[in-house]
């Protein structure tokens, strides 16, 4: 009997793109954070237009409220069946969120568009970019 497959914390091809970025594992992390974030950020506009005015154009993601997406990922039925949560964990996993926009908040500044209109390629690119910021200036002389 098969069974239906559990629904992605993140795709296969997003996980595969950020593993063939030059980071160290806790930049993979934040990648993958973000990753997420973007995506459900997307996803919240989306939902909050189709439930105000299905005909409106989509709610910018910086109108969205913390309260907004702490509902949403205790409603994700794909983190649910992903990883084992409790309060304690939804409370720690909406903060990671939350944390998440100020980088999408700068990738968005520096490339001069909404955060909704970022793809995954920009973000994966940016933190690629800040790392190697990190890691010239270690080398600078002093």
């Amino acid at each position: 009997m098969n069974q239906p497959p559990i629904p992605e914390f993140l795709s296969r091809e997003e996980v595969a793109e950020v593993d063939a970025a030059l980071l160290n594992s806790q930049d993979k992390f934040l990648t993958r954070i973000t990753l997420y974030s973007l995506r459900v950020l997307k996803q919240i506009a989306a939902s909050e237009q189709e439930s105000s005015a299905p005909q409106s154009t989509p709610q910018p993601v910086r109108s969205i409220t913390d309260q907004q997406i702490a509902a949403w990922i205790e409603q994700d039925e794909a983190l649910k069946q992903t990883v084992t949560t409790d309060a304690t964990f939804e409370q720690f996993f909406i903060r990671l969120v939350l944390s998440s926009l100020k980088p999408l908040r700068q990738i968005a500044t520096e490339l001069e568009q909404p955060i909704e209109a970022l793809t995954n390629r920009q973000v994966v690119s940016w933190f690629e970019a800040r790392a190697k910021q990190r890691l010239d200036a270690s080398q600078a002389p002093s």
